[in-house]
């Protein structure tokens, strides 16, 4: 029973850095390619609301895979970690959007919550080797 919840922690953990890894590239990426392309914006246009229904799959994503860690390790910096960067993330999507702020803080909280999960998985992964 213990092996088949590690492997589901682990499968919602890597759903949650691959969802983490998506944010920056697309925070990354995609304004330097519409800056060096003007003509894109028109083509590729981005919905207003995409960034809200982003930060709607990565509170519970990212709260679910770090609270998974938490009841097995009892360390609450993963949980620290990725609350600063839902925090974050929830004030790029909301308060900050279209300002120049926007995507500083965007990325800050993604690079966050990706520490937050790796740490996660680093810990659970300790914790499995010292009991296997």
């Amino acid at each position: 029973m213990g092996a088949i919840m590690a492997r589901k922690d682990d499968l919602i953990e890597g759903i949650a850095v691959g969802a983490t890894i998506a944010c920056l590239v697309h925070c990354l990426a995609l304004p330097l390619l519409i800056a060096a392309v003007p003509l894109i914006s028109a083509v590729l246009p981005i919905p207003e609301h995409f960034h809200l229904i982003a930060l709607a799959l990565a509170i519970p994503a990212t709260a679910g895979a770090l609270f998974a860690g938490y009841r097995r390790h009892r360390l609450a910096a993963p949980l620290i970690a990725g609350t600063v960067g839902l925090a974050l993330l929830t004030l790029g999507a909301i308060r900050w959007e279209e300002t120049p702020l926007e995507t500083p803080v965007t990325v800050l909280g993604s690079l966050a919550i990706a520490v937050a999960h790796l740490a996660n998985w680093r810990y659970r992964r300790a914790l499995h080797s010292a009991t296997a």
